[in-house]
């Protein structure tokens, strides 16, 4: 049997239809409704900062990034992060996890928040934000909205609605 090789690399547009296949498997329909969604469809992720894992060149893990605003302080969005179940537990959300943080944390990015399970996340840096701090457009419950800090003190005095970056900068203009 011929055993392909399992590659990463930095998303492209052709991953698109293979990437939400498998964001449709992980997260099913109620995955519009979903306050990161939201913020999410007010514009385009990074691909620079979003990757595939690769198996024979289909998608099997993807993770993207996507620029928001929490008050008036710039950050990033990580997700989803969804990984095909045949190849779950397999490292690869892991490695897809320090793939993303480490281009961030290159590209000179201060603060990454997500809306996720504080175990899975923790050991990448990420940590509960202060229930009330960071707002959303739906409700999040609260122990699961967490920070990554790759300046410290990047969380400090940050607060407010998070909304898409494009959408924020847009209304700041008007």
């Amino acid at each position: 049997m011929l055993q392909l090789e399992l590659t990463y690399a930095q998303e492209d547009p052709a991953h698109d239809p293979e990437i939400e296949a498998i964001n449709a498997e992980a997260f099913g329909p109620g995955r519009f409704t979903r306050a990161a969604y939201r913020i999410r469809e007010g514009g385009a992720h990074d691909r620079a900062l979003s990757f595939v894992a690769l198996q024979g060149g289909i998608v099997v893990g993807s993770v993207r990034m996507t620029h928001v605003v929490i008050g008036t302080t710039p950050a990033l969005l990580l997700g989803p992060l969804a990984v095909r179940p045949e190849w779950k537990n397999r490292g690869i959300g892991r490695a897809l996890m320090r793939m993303a943080m480490d281009a961030a944390r290159l590209a000179g990015h201060r603060l990454v928040v997500l809306v996720g399970d504080a175990p899975y996340y923790e050991p990448f840096g990420f940590s509960k934000v202060e229930p009330g701090q960071i707002s959303m457009p739906a409700p999040v419950d609260p122990n699961r909205m967490l920070a990554c800090e790759l300046v410290p003190q990047a969380l400090e005095n940050v607060s407010g609605v998070m909304r898409h970056a494009a959408r924020a900068w847009t209304a700041f203009l008007k």
